[in-house]
């Protein structure tokens, strides 16, 4: 999943160099905390948050086939 968001991420910034995707594993869920360079920041949580909504909603599929629960954070 983390490959997943990375690789998407690197697509849609300018400074791919600057994407990193941590971690964090709990007992039911896995958050994934995603953090962009502040000028990208804008095109990975796009117009009225429709970016971020395809990502998570194709995390949740994805983890849904894995048979996980997988919750995708935004950080600045």
């Amino acid at each position: 999943m983390r490959n997943l968001i990375e690789f998407i991420a690197k697509s849609l910034v300018d400074h791919p160099e600057n994407v990193q995707v941590s971690e964090i594993e709990g007992e039911q869920t896995t958050v994934l905390e995603l953090k962009v360079a502040q000028d990208d920041l804008g095109k990975v949580i796009g117009k009225q948050g429709r970016t971020a909504r395809a990502l998570r909603t194709i995390l949740s599929a994805a983890s849904t086939k894995a048979k996980k629960r997988t919750v995708l954070e935004i950080l600045e």
